[in-house]
Order: structure tokens, then C-alpha cells, then sequence
């Protein structure tokens, strides 16, 4: 019986077909794997950095507002490691990303500066305390996961 000369192809194009197939399928997982490329972005350590670079003139290399310039400041700036406990032992990340990202509010007095350029970064879905999911730059997400870490007790 003669074989066509479409089967006969068919037979020999499906080592082909399986790694093309094992091809695509290593792409889309790499693929994949760099879109959680994001996740360090939005690390404690990638907040601590952030905090070095731009928050301990003031706030102190401890985030306990004894910073360099500190004392020059009309205002003192605020003591980081405190904010759990000025909120009844619970971390306010919400208020602490809008002070840090630029929304201070009618009453707002302070000096802080605006560092929503400083932290533009690819979004993270951040889960806010009332359970909304909210797209969010990962480096803010880092900077506020980090100063959580610094809570005194």
C-alpha cells in the first residue's frame, strides 16, 4: 500500500510540530516569569533602597525623622517608626502611600516633598484594606513595604 505523499510528510513533520509546540510553550512560561520580573520592584529591600536614596536626608537612616536637614526644617519630619503605633498598633499603609505619593488632603501642612515621579514604576495590583485591588507603582508599594518593616513594637 503506497503511504500518501501527505501522510508521509505529516509523519515526518510531527518531531517538528512537538518542538515547535515545546518551543512555544518554554516562550510563553519565560514570558510569564518576566512579567513577575516586576515582584522585586515591589520588595521590602527594593523599599529600603528606595528609602536610602531619597528619605533619610530628613527622616534619619533609622526613619526616625533625625535626618541631616532635619533641624532646618520649619516642620519636623515625622518619626517613620512610629506610625503603627499612632494608629492604635496598625500599619496605615494607605495613608502613608498618599502622603509618600503626593495626595496630602485640604489640611495637609507639612513639607513633604512630592515623589511621584522618583517612584514611577510598572503598577502591581496592591490590595487595599477594604479589599479593593488597586493598580499601584511598585516602587511605592516597595517604599511603604519597607517602612511596615521598620514598625517599633
Amino acid at each position: 500500500m503506497h503511504k500518501s505523499k501527505n501522510a508521509r510528510d505529516m509523519k515526518r513533520t510531527r518531531p517538528m510540530r512537538l518542538k515547535s509546540t515545546t518551543f512555544v510553550s518554554v516562550l510563553a512560561v519565560t514570558a510569564l516569569a518576566a512579567c513577575n520580573a516586576v515582584g522585586p520592584l515591589d520588595t521590602a529591600e527594593s523599599g529600603a533602597v528606595l528609602f536610602r536614596q531619597n528619605c533619610v536626608i530628613c527622616h534619619g537612616v533609622s526613619g526616625a525623622g533625625d535626618g541631616p536637614e532635619a533641624d532646618a526644617l520649619p516642620v519636623a519630619p515625622a518619626n517613620l517608626r512610629a506610625l503603627a503605633a499612632a494608629n492604635d498598633g496598625v500599619f496605615p499603609a494607605e495613608a502613608v502611600m498618599a502622603t509618600i505619593y503626593g495626595y496630602r488632603g485640604k489640611d495637609y501642612a507639612g513639607l513633604m516633598p512630592e515623589f511621584g515621579p522618583v517612584l514611577d514604576s510598572p503598577s502591581v495590583i496592591w490590595i487595599a484594606s477594604d479589599g479593593r485591588e488597586i493598580p499601584t507603582p511598585s516602587a511605592l508599594v516597595a517604599l511603604t513595604g519597607y517602612l511596615e518593616t521598620i514598625q517599633d513594637p
